[in-house]
C-alpha cells in the first residue's frame, strides 16, 4: 500500500480521487462535509466516513478501489486503518449499507468483522436493495 493520507472536513477531493471516484461509482462524491473525512492510499484506494463524535458513531459513506489492483487486499488494509483512526477518535459503532448484489464488497465486510443487521428495501435509485452492516469498535 501506498503512503497514507487523511483528508479533514471540507476538504475537496483531489483529482485522482475524483477520477476513482467516477470509475467505481460513475460519479464524484464532491468535497467533504462538515462531518466526513476520507483516509486512503493515494492513487490506490480511498473510504469516506461521515463522523458523529457526539454519538460515537461512523457511517462508510464510500470505499472505492481501484479495479485493476482488486484482490490485492487494499479494501481490507483501508478499512482496518480507518476503523484504527476512528477508534482513536473515540468512535464506538460503525454502520454501512452496500448493494445486495455486490458479493465482493460483503465478502470483505464479513471478513472484516461486520454483521449484517437489516434490509432497505429499494435503497438504490434502480430498485435494488440495500444490506445493513454494523460493527462494534472497542
Amino acid at each position: 500500500m501506498k503512503e497514507p493520507f487523511h483528508l479533514g472536513p471540507g476538504s475537496g477531493l483531489p483529482g485522482w480521487m475524483e477520477s476513482l471516484d467516477r470509475r467505481c461509482f460513475g460519479e464524484s462524491w464532491g468535497a467533504l462535509a462538515g462531518h466526513e473525512q476520507a483516509w486512503g492510499s493515494m492513487d490506490e484506494a480511498f473510504a469516506i466516513w461521515s463522523i458523529h463524535a457526539v454519538v460515537e458513531e461512523a457511517e462508510l459513506l464510500r470505499i472505492a478501489v481501484d479495479p485493476d489492483l482488486r484482490g490485492r487486499g487494499l479494501g481490507r488494509g483501508i478499512l482496518k486503518a480507518c476503523e484504527a483512526e476512528l477508534e482513536r477518535l473515540r468512535i464506538r459503532a460503525l454502520f454501512l449499507e452496500v448493494r445486495v448484489s455486490n458479493a465482493s464488497a460483503r465478502g470483505l465486510y464479513k471478513a472484516a468483522g461486520w454483521a449484517e443487521n437489516g434490509l432497505r428495501k429499494a435503497y438504490y435509485k434502480d430498485g435494488e436493495d440495500a444490506a445493513l452492516y454494523r460493527k462494534e469498535l472497542r
